[in-house]
């Protein structure tokens, strides 16, 4: 028995706007800054490798509205939306039912609610009542690669059943207008919304792509790197900018030891399905992996396209691979990277 990824779909929110088009909103919020500081920013904004992004809101709502009780109103509304469009677009894709899903994990970072969206999916769809649930909140960008693990995990000691994966992430929701720091800058600068819904099963009569191999990474002593502090105006973004240097350094310690578990090198692995966390660690990464003669072309046309939409991104990733028909045999390797500060990785086959 194998557990095999059967389908990803991805869906974005209703508005969205070129790189370009944002710009004149950024130089407005900044009335009052100095030249100098807001030039800085433009030129970050412009060279953030992100060409256009999508939002839950447009960005007027962005950029003039300051409360948090607003704004997770409108975040809890629109990821209903999204996960059930994703969640309703993957079980077309696989000619499923609702009914046929066993296990539902929901991932999101972006905003607070209870109940969690699975519950609104399961009484949108009428999924079964005894269906498992699983909401994952509070791992970052990680938690894309974290709920396939949890699925490969409950469907191995789970034969012929299946399961779903909906990350459903909103960043633009935790913008903060009177926080005028770099990191607030950066995330704005990389971040978009967008929601995925990854399909798997145990079943032997469902096709796929077959996880080989999952593991986490959890760095010591790096808990204050990346994350949120929940602050009177909402979820404000931490991200320390030692990430890239803390993955270049571990980036033996992360790949090596966990391909050697299955008998496999790098060398091996023909597809890189890598989570774009932003320019600067995709440059850090490209390099780590340059070095080794693979490429992340798929991961930055993503961010290119999209922006960095946390634990959805990867997933995006990963349905360009999935659409590509790629040779039977052929090895991927997923990999994200999250608060905690931790590292995700998937070893699978084409």
């Amino acid at each position: 028995m194998s557990v095999k990824i059967t389908t990803v779909a991805t869906q974005l929110p209703p508005y969205t706007r070129d790189t370009s088009e944002i710009i004149p909103f950024v130089k407005q919020w900044m009335t009052g800054q100095e030249s100098r500081f807001q030039r800085k920013v433009i030129k970050l904004f412009e060279g953030a490798g992100v060409d256009r992004r999508y939002s839950i809101m447009d960005p007027i709502e962005v950029f003039t509205n300051p409360s948090f009780e607003s704004r997770n109103d409108i975040y809890i509304r629109e990821v209903k939306k999204l996960g059930k469009q994703s969640l309703e677009k993957a079980l077309n894709k696989a000619a499923w039912q609702a009914t046929d899903i066993d296990f539902i994990i929901t991932v999101s970072c972006t905003g607070i609610m209870i109940p969690s969206v699975d519950a609104y999916l399961i009484n949108d769809l009428k999924m079964r009542q005894d269906v498992v649930r699983l909401p994952v909140t509070e791992m970052g960008c990680a938690a894309g690669v974290s709920g396939v693990i949890y699925a490969h995990n409950f469907l191995k000691a789970n034969p012929g059943k299946r399961a779903a994966i909906v990350a459903i992430e909103a960043p633009t929701a935790t913008f903060q207008l009177e926080d005028y720091s770099m990191v607030n800058i950066v995330s704005a600068a990389i971040f978009g919304d967008g929601a995925a819904c990854v399909l798997m099963s145990s079943n032997d009569a469902d096709e796929g792509v077959t996880v080989l191999a999952n593991e986490m990474y959890h760095f010591y002593d790096a808990t204050d790197m990346m994350g949120f502090k929940l602050v009177d105006t909402g979820l404000q973004m931490i991200l320390d900018k030692e990430v890239p240097q803390q993955i270049a350094d571990h980036f033996p310690a992360i790949v090596h030891p966990f391909l050697d578990k299955s008998n496999k090198t790098i060398n091996d692995i023909d597809h890189l399905v890598f989570h774009p966390g932003g320019k600067k660690i995709v440059q850090t990464v490209e390099d780590l992996f340059g070095s080794l003669g693979k490429n992340i072309d798929d991961t930055k046309e993503v961010l290119k396209l999209y922006g960095n939409m946390s634990s959805a991104t990867v997933l995006f990733v990963l349905e360009r691979f999935m659409d590509k028909n790629l040779p039977k045999g052929d090895l991927g390797l997923m990999l994200s990277f999250g608060p905690g500060f931790s590292a995700q990785r998937v070893l699978l086959e084409f």
